[in-house]
């Protein structure tokens, strides 16, 4: 695998995410990030790019659009290994992005929450999370994504050791992409039933 450059961290629950952001960041590698996950990150300590800054288009609707934008996706899904994506991201002056990290929004712990509205509900419905996530967990021959924070340590030693991630890690870590974000469909038709 090459070096990782670059890497996108966007998550609900930050916690454990420092240790793993500031190996990234050791191993020279240029982190973007988005709103309360950037701000965590700054006051850690490091050094990130805001995914507005980098796109060249601010958050809007209430951040409901964040990191749905070209530049991001094709960075994800970018294949390494063809020509023409080559051609066309030098083409578009458009980046790879190899690390992701992205938890989502706590949809089913809200909704277990006694009188929550459906309001409320909706508004927990993550999108760019999963769409992130299932474009990283595709490309997992070129690109590590990480959604489950019990994973962090053993992705760090892994950086720690070999500065990348074995192609091994990158498939269980996708697998584990797939299955989270299957759930999370689920809870969500499953409430919507209901309500």
């Amino acid at each position: 695998m090459e070096k990782i450059k670059r890497a996108l961290i966007s998550v609900s629950d930050k916690s454990g995410l420092l240790n793993l952001a500031r190996t990234l960041a050791a191993l020279e590698v240029e982190i973007l990030s988005t709103g309360g996950t950037a701000k965590t990150l700054i006051e850690g300590g490091l050094k990130i790019t805001e995914v507005a800054m980098y796109t060249g288009s601010p958050e809007i609707l209430d951040g409901r659009v964040k990191t749905l934008h070209p530049k991001i996706h094709a960075g994800l899904l970018y294949r390494r290994d063809r020509p023409e994506h080559k051609k066309q991201m030098a083409h578009l002056n458009f980046n790879p992005i190899d690390f992701l990290v992205v938890n989502l929004y706590p949809f089913e712990s809200t909704t277990a929450q006694p009188n929550i509205t459906l309001d409320e509900a909706i508004e927990n419905i993550d999108i760019g999370g999963p769409c992130l996530l299932r474009a990283a967990a595709k490309n997992f021959d070129s690109v590590t994504v990480v959604c489950d924070s019990a994973d962090y340590d053993r992705v760090t030693a892994e950086l720690k050791k070999t500065g990348h991630t074995s192609l091994t890690t990158r498939r269980t870590l996708a697998y584990k992409v797939f299955a989270r974000t299957s759930a999370y469909d689920q809870a969500i038709a499953e409430y919507l039933v209901r309500n």
